[in-house]
């Protein structure tokens, strides 16, 4: 086993461009896996300096493996942790095959909330027949960091919550009765139905109005108006900040800006959604900047990326 300096990006599904440009240059590219890596010292690049948003898992200690057999490669997989997560790339049905000799782990739809796992989630591919590619270390404690919820089909208005659900795991904490919530670009109401039902206060502000029902949730106070001509002081202090408003990533920050300026919000959920085929990296920079912050692709996320800020 041969470990090398460097990392293999997993791209956001649909989004392997994106991920490329974010890139200072490529070792190989394998179907979606985008690796970066070297056997000299030090990594090709640091990753907290130059951050990588379009991933939806990234293998963070890659190594190389060399193997006769199907099952020499598993007996090696095994000996370093117990979960691992097949990516099968050119080399699939040998992949695979590697895969059924180890652990099962299960992939059933998680009701929320659930604790997020914190066994280690490996990863591997296969480069050619006698050469495996894996990392034990993995940023996403899920498959390929991918999971789904058990959807709940019957009350909210449309499927957005499960951003707001995700979002929420990732971020380790939820809001509660008594707590005061603002939800942007509400309508028809899908994150607002999401907070409510954990029992915040919630002011749904939106130009269209929300569907009925959720306007009727008695936890749920709706303001017919753009929420971006509205000023921080206009609503007074709220515990969360939710925005999953259509909007250029920049109309975005400028309103945010204002609302970390006057500090009268505690913390923050946002959509920022790119815009046709653009991906703007300066602004999302300006959004992974703010101390605390962090911004991620959700397995959940189409062409938008999330950002999270908590207090502290």
């Amino acid at each position: 086993m041969d470990f090398v300096q460097g990392y293999v990006f997993h791209a956001a599904d649909g989004f392997l461009r994106h991920l490329l440009e974010e890139l200072p240059s490529a070792t190989r590219i394998d179907g979606d896996l985008v690796s970066l890596w070297s056997k000299e010292e030090p990594r090709p690049f640091d990753l907290s300096a130059r951050p990588v948003f379009w991933t939806r898992n990234t293998w963070l200690e890659p190594f190389l493996l060399e193997f006769n057999s199907i099952s020499e490669a598993a007996r090696a997989l095994k000996s370093l942790q117990r979960n691992w997560s097949p990516t099968p790339t050119a080399f699939a049905r040998r992949t695979l095959l590697i895969a059924d000799q180890l652990p099962h782990f299960p992939s059933k739809p998680r009701a929320f909330p659930f604790e997020m796992p914190t066994a280690p989630m490996g990863a591997f591919t296969l480069l050619d027949e006698h050469l495996l590619l894996g990392s034990a270390k993995c940023t996403s404690p899920f498959p390929s960091g991918a999971f789904e919820f058990v959807e709940n089909k019957d009350d909210p208005p449309s499927r957005a919550y499960r951003k707001l659900w995700e979002a929420l795991e990732f971020a380790g904490k939820l809001p509660g009765p008594g707590e005061r919530c603002l939800d942007a670009g509400a309508s028809p109401g899908g994150w607002t139905w999401a907070l409510a039902s954990l029992g915040a206060n919630v002011l749904s502000v939106d130009r269209a109005p929300l569907e009925p029902r959720i306007e009727r949730m008695p936890n749920v106070t709706c303001m017919r108006h753009d929420a971006f001509t509205l000023k921080p002081e206009d609503i007074g202090p709220i515990d969360w900040l939710c925005s999953d408003v259509i909007c250029y990533p920049e109309a975005l920050w400028k309103w945010i800006s204002k609302w970390l300026d006057s500090g009268l919000a505690r913390n923050f959920i946002c959509t920022i959604k790119m815009q046709g085929s653009v991906y703007d990296r300066d602004t999302v920079l300006r959004f992974a900047s703010v101390p605390g912050s962090r911004v991620l692709h959700l397995w959940h996320n189409k062409h938008e990326l999330t950002w999270i800020k908590l207090s502290p």
